[in-house]
């Protein structure tokens, strides 16, 4: 429309609420998730064994040749703290390779194409980006980590009743807490691998290398140094070691969980601080 004309005019419709500036970045990432039908087609594989865990939990009250097998009932459909321990062991595997899957897309291509200007001169804050950005991976890896594991939950209190149920709530608390704690350190990893390489390839091979590297580096250290201070250089070590204690797992830790929880914040502090360097409206090149 031609200037002159003086026709135009200022939009004066309702406007967005401020707080939820950062789910329009979660609207649009959502479409491009599924584009890839490999992609599309591990997130349906990562529901299969939450559907066996279903299954088990049923047959665990409905089958009565159960009963007759004695021993082999106690030991194979027994659902207790070991059966969500090895439900949270599986599902969190599994959102690690979706994660090295979808994570690396999120921040390049705005880097490498030199979009993030065209975010910022808007009314749009750091902050804002960088949660709308990793609610895309939060609620995404949330629908195969700890809703479904809610769900089973759910359906073996209800078959179990009420007295199995209060004796074994804290369950439920330590699946939310569990799957959220992973899918914190995976997000902030992820995005702050993305923003600092434009290739979404070679981000994806640097979070496989960061887990897998990570435990042979530290067995090195602990081999050579002949110390258990190796374990701090570990991710995957440092959140097994909180996923035992918080389903009561009776095994030796060399560290404590408190110690790998310390070690685990100054990794989520320094990708936050790597991420937040590499995202802003413009970079000085010298």
């Amino acid at each position: 429309m031609a200037i002159y004309r003086r026709s135009y005019a200022s939009y004066s419709g309702a406007l967005t609420p401020a707080w939820s500036r950062c789910l329009v970045l979660f609207r649009y990432c959502r479409q491009n998730l599924f584009r890839s039908k490999l992609q599309t087609g591990f997130f349906v594989l990562c529901f299969f064994y939450p559907l066996l865990c279903l299954i088990g939990v049923y047959l665990a009250h409905n089958l009565s040749f159960l009963e007759r097998l004695g021993a082999a009932r106690n030991q194979f459909a027994q659902i207790d703290n070991r059966f969500f321990f090895a439900f949270v062991n599986v599902q969190g595997t599994l959102a690690f390779l979706l994660t090295a899957f979808t994570g690396p897309g999120l921040i390049s291509p705005d880097i490498a194409n030199g979009s993030l200007p065209l975010y910022f001169c808007r009314p749009f804050s750091r902050a804002e980006y960088v949660l709308g950005k990793s609610s895309v991976l939060a609620i995404l890896l949330s629908y195969i980590t700890w809703i479904p594991g809610l769900v089973l939950f759910a359906v073996q209190a209800s078959l179990a009743g009420a007295g199995w149920t209060w004796d074994h709530l804290w369950i439920a608390g330590s699946l939310v807490l569990s799957f959220w704690i992973w899918i914190a350190i995976l997000s902030l990893l992820a995005m702050a691998l993305s923003a600092w390489v434009k290739w979404r390839v070679v981000a994806g091979a640097l979070l496989l290398a960061v887990l897998f590297f990570g435990a042979g580096f530290a067995q090195a250290i602990n081999g050579v140094m002949r110390t258990e201070s190796g374990h701090f250089f570990n991710i995957s070590y440092l959140i097994a070691t909180i996923w035992k204690t918080l389903f009561r797992m009776d095994v030796d830790l060399p560290i404590s969980a408190t110690e790998a929880s310390v070690a685990l914040l100054i990794y989520c502090a320094v990708c936050l601080l790597l991420l937040l360097r590499k995202v802003r409206a413009y970079e000085v090149v010298q």
